[in-house]
């Protein structure tokens, strides 16, 4: 594993979150949706997601990403201030330490499968790019598919290629929004085995908004959100064998 892209992570917790709020929309439509969030999660964890809808899973995920920052409170991923990085600071950050997998494969339709894996890299400045794409895809059992466009790939295959993406930059900290809710079963569960694969090798945070328990149970620890609170009392340590 090359870790060379995690020389600036800092010690202590993988993300951190501390009296968040966050409100979406303009004046009379804005909606409070996460509120005085505080949550900690330890480097290598795996952590469930869980809540119904419109409890604002996918909104937090996407403030552990800095895609979104909040209106107040502080975010710290991989011993980064996020609430001090600029948007540029923000992506150059995102590229180097947190792989986003959607529930949408958010793939380029213009690229083939080892062009969208390459991606990331590129941008990263890897010298051996392709070759690195080129791994990861075959990791994930599509090396017979690096010329194929995302339309000449399945949706199982189309994620397979997202997670590859994801991966490829070894992040610190790997995010998974709903990652099979377009998937039939079966496809799904492969996806998740994957998933926790690239997890468990690479000691990687995970976090994975599910709205499946039985899926959140294989998590480290379940943290279930309502009305865009964390509900106390439910943090779950799953017990190991």
């Amino acid at each position: 594993m090359n870790d060379t892209s995690r020389t600036d992570v800092k010690p202590g917790p993988a993300i951190s979150l501390a009296g968040v709020n966050l409100s979406l929309g303009r004046g009379a439509a804005r909606v409070h949706i996460l509120k005085d969030i505080n949550l900690h999660i330890g480097a290598g964890e795996a952590i469930g997601l869980v809540g119904p809808s419109g409890s604002g899973k996918s909104t937090l995920l996407m403030v552990m990403a800095g895609l979104e920052r909040p209106d107040t409170g502080a975010v710290s991923v991989a011993g980064a201030d996020l609430g001090k990085l600029n948007e540029d600071g923000l992506a150059r950050f995102r590229g180097r330490h947190v792989g986003i997998v959607f529930q949408s494969f958010h793939l380029i339709p213009t690229m083939t499968a080892l062009e969208n894996v390459a991606v990331p890299l590129e941008l990263a400045g890897v010298a051996d790019a392709h070759e690195r794409a080129a791994h990861e895809l075959a990791a994930v059992g599509l090396g017979d598919r690096f010329n194929h466009y995302p339309a000449q790939l399945s949706g199982g295959e189309q994620q397979r290629v997202a997670l590859a993406r994801a991966l490829a930059p070894d992040p610190a900290i790997l995010v998974a929004d709903e990652p099979t809710g377009n998937l039939d079963e079966t496809t799904g569960k492969q996806i998740i085995e994957l998933l926790f694969a690239g997890h468990e090798k690479r000691g990687t945070t995970l976090v994975l908004v599910t709205h499946d328990n039985a899926l959140a149970k294989r998590c480290d620890r379940t943290v279930r959100l309502r009305s865009g609170r964390i509900e106390t009392g439910v943090l779950r340590e799953v017990a190991t064998a």
